[in-house]
């Protein structure tokens, strides 16, 4: 007999699944949580074969009818319905893995994996934002030059320069994951090399000159605030970290002991483990802030709740509110202010300068050869460096002429 939408309506899921029959093969699953679906029962090939049909409601009886004679007729003319809808599910699964959003995630996932840090994802996951809306639903190994161009010009011509290159940059390395995982036979972003209007540089603005670097100490020394704001202040151009590197520092990383502060490789832009002498003054400075936040997670917390980092634009804002404008100083600039003075002093190797600014000088081999062999002149220098941060302020302080920096450096400690 066959099925009615008020019996469909009506049946109820029982202890076990229950078959209703309606015409030619067709049956509705009545589960035992009552969901209902959709079956035909068929024979292809001398052998019994299901075809799902899909789920009541979604699929009405009416609807479920339709399919059940479609399949019939593809039978009749010698095709197994069932296979054919393996091999659509296969094709669109295959369609789906090669989108280029799909592809994207995918290679996120996998840098995720592999430790990359949680700032530079949420800027890979936003630059895949901005390409998305263009090539999101397209085969990534289909995608030509002038495709990927147009959606970088939609950014460009909105006069974006930077996040355009970053857009190419970033989709480059989407599709290289591509070649390597056999989805893509080239890298489209290579050939548009110079196609894009190249951004101004812009340097982070900083204080390089002795006398205003000593004013700039001073105001800091006098800055009024929450208290663990003014230590990292403080803090800051004695050990010349990145920002982020600074604020997300924990209290497991300082040995007071060994008077060292190890920032682990998971934290470091060149993903290698850094390690920073601290100098007297700059143990003094973390002494201080362990009474306000000793049993945090991070050295210098945010106010509330207490169990995350301080906001990244925390030091830039605290500047501001010395007012030091963008253009003048930033957190960024202690590290250009650092570069600058030691190269000028003349009394250091610069790879042990450039050592302490972790930055990459060289080969593996010359790099693990120089991170050893320089580590003892990096602690001189890191006391140097906070004795002469001092005798900057004490020459600020009595208003000293031009050769204020001369002094500085001849009152600083014998190399």
């Amino acid at each position: 007999m066959a099925l009615t939408d008020t019996a469909i309506r009506n049946a109820k899921g029982g202890p076990k699944a229950v078959k209703l029959a309606d015409e030619r093969g067709l049956f509705l699953l009545v589960q035992p949580s009552g969901g209902k679906l959709w079956r035909l029962k068929y024979r292809f090939g001398g052998k019994e074969k299901k075809l799902s049909l899909g789920r009541y409601p979604d699929v009405s009886l009416k609807e479920a009818r339709k399919r059940r004679d479609d399949a019939r007729i593809k039978i009749a003319l010698g095709s197994d319905p069932g296979d054919e809808k393996r091999r659509e599910k296969i094709q669109s699964d295959v369609e789906e893995s090669s989108r280029f959003e799909t592809v994207a995630n995918e290679y996120l996932t996998k840098v995720e994996s592999e430790g990359q840090q949680a700032v530079t994802l949420r800027k890979s996951r936003w630059l895949l934002s901005l390409l998305a809306p263009t090539l999101g639903s397209k085969n990534v190994g289909a995608i030509s030059p002038v495709e990927l161009l147009e959606a970088l010009r939609i950014v460009e011509r909105k006069g974006q320069l930077e996040t355009a290159r970053r857009m190419r940059s970033f989709a480059g390395r989407v599709f290289r994951y591509a070649v390597a995982t056999s989805r893509a036979e080239t890298d489209p972003s290579s050939v548009l090399k110079g196609a894009l209007t190249a951004p101004r540089v812009r340097h982070h603005s900083a204080i390089l000159d002795p006398t205003e670097a000593g004013r700039l100490l001073l105001c800091i020394d006098d800055y009024v605030g929450q208290p663990l704001i003014h230590l990292a202040l403080k803090l800051t151009p004695h050990v010349f970290v990145r920002p982020g590197e600074l604020r997300r520092a924990e209290w497991h990383e300082v040995d007071f002991k060994a008077e060292v502060w190890t920032i682990p490789a998971e934290k470091m832009k060149m993903r290698q483990a850094h390690r920073i002498p601290l100098s007297r003054q700059a143990l003094e400075i973390l002494s201080s802030a362990s009474v306000l936040s000793r049993g945090q997670k991070y050295i210098f917390s945010a106010l509330y709740p207490g169990d995350r980092p301080m906001s990244e634009n925390t030091i830039n804002a605290a500047l501001r509110r010395m007012g030091y404008g963008k253009d003048e100083m930033t957190a960024h600039g202690f590290r250009a202010m650092a570069s600058t003075l030691l190269n000028e002093s003349g009394l250091w190797n610069p790879d042990a300068i450039e050592l302490a600014l972790a930055h990459d000088i060289g080969g593996s081999v010359r790099g693990t050869y120089h991170r050893g062999t320089h580590w003892d002149e990096r602690k001189r220098m890191a006391q140097w460096w906070s004795d002469y941060l001092d005798q900057l302020k004490v020459s600020s302080a009595a208003g000293s002429s031009a050769n204020h920096r001369n002094k500085g450096v001849l009152k600083a400690p014998t190399v």
